[in-house]
């Protein structure tokens, strides 16, 4: 029986940015610009997507109770790999090994603060990552809106394939409109348009990746 996907804002967002950079219609950089994540992060994200699509994205731990405790067992456990087979491992190799090799339950941010506090590794201050820019975002909000649609089968199976259009503001990266349409066109986009203007007025300009349905195609009519 199929199940309905719940996803947040956030989620839906992060299905977009991978959607685009899974047809390579997005850099890594610009995505990772767009949900201000690392380049590691939005490489995990896009194998998530690439193996379980939409449900991939869907955070874990929804609906589950929290528990940030590690168990006295696996925390001891931890610590006498660390100390010993694992001695001189760095926190993220330290991770993948206590998890693949040793089958342990625990997070990589729990291990990085076991060895920090058992003295076995030493914090070290972020080193600031340049950011280059193909250019710079718009100052305000409103004054450049990128559009674009995504066509995919969103709803899995459960709907035939349709088109996400989605609105960006660019000083911001926020989505202001997003609407599920049958095919891309440029009345489809008109009605989002219309929606945009109803709710943020009117932008002082639209940007498409140079769309052929915002073209005239005829030669007379051109005249």
């Amino acid at each position: 029986m199929d199940r309905l996907l719940n996803m947040s804002a956030k989620e839906l967002s992060r299905l977009e940015v991978m959607h685009r950079l899974a047809e390579k219609r997005m850099s890594q950089k610009e995505a990772g610009k767009i949900l201000q994540l690392s380049t590691r992060q939005i490489k995990r994200l896009l194998q998530a997507y690439r193996q379980k699509g939409a449900t991939g994205l869907v955070s874990k731990q929804r609906g589950r109770k929290g528990n940030n405790r590690l168990s006295e067992n696996v925390k001891k456990q931890a610590l006498n790999l660390l100390k010993t087979k694992y001695r001189g491992f760095g926190p993220t190799l330290a991770h993948e090994k206590l998890v693949e090799k040793e089958k342990l339950k625990l997070s990589d941010e729990s291990v990085r603060k076991l060895m920090i506090e058992e003295g076995l590794w030493k914090a070290r201050k972020a080193k600031k990552v340049a950011v280059h820019q193909l250019r710079e975002r718009r100052a305000c909000f409103g004054e450049l809106v990128q559009i674009d649609g995504s066509a995919h089968d969103w709803f899995e199976g459960r709907a035939q394939a349709c088109v996400l259009l989605v609105f960006i503001d660019d000083a911001t990266g926020k989505l202001v409109q997003l609407r599920f349409v049958d095919s891309e066109s440029f009345f489809s986009y008109c009605q989002v348009a219309e929606g945009y203007f109803r709710q943020s007025g009117k932008p002082v300009a639209f940007y498409s990746d140079k769309n052929s349905i915002f073209w005239v195609q005829s030669a007379q009519s051109r005249h």
